[in-house]
């Protein structure tokens, strides 16, 4: 578990494609993943837009990490995630905690 990237809404970004992608210049895992999210996502991403070092690295940060409100709001605050607000677990991350049950626990762990 030394590997773990606690993002700011609890995902771990280490277990990402689009960061795995781009840690190992990995571009056929970038045109996996590009094809993967537009069809579960009803996107239109290229292979170039998979491109992210974590959401708490200095970037790149993958689009959709560059625009997320929940990222904004803990930076803002200048929190490491949003485990260490006093209104955690807010509206804004609770779609997260529940799509992954384990972010909630990462983000109790970490704050």
């Amino acid at each position: 578990m030394s590997n773990l990237m606690v993002a700011h809404c609890g995902l771990d970004c280490s277990q990402c494609d689009a960061y795995l992608a781009t840690a190992k210049k990995d571009m056929e895992l970038k045109v996996q993943t590009a094809e993967k999210w537009s069809k579960q996502f009803g996107g239109d991403f290229k292979a170039q837009d998979i491109n992210c070092m974590g959401c708490r690295s200095d970037g790149p940060y993958f689009k959709h990490c560059s625009n997320c409100e929940i990222r904004a709001c803990s930076v803002n605050k200048d929190y490491e995630n949003c485990g260490q607000c006093p209104d955690f677990s807010c509206q804004k991350v609770e779609h997260i905690l529940k799509h992954d049950p384990g972010a909630r626990d990462r983000l109790t762990r970490t704050a």
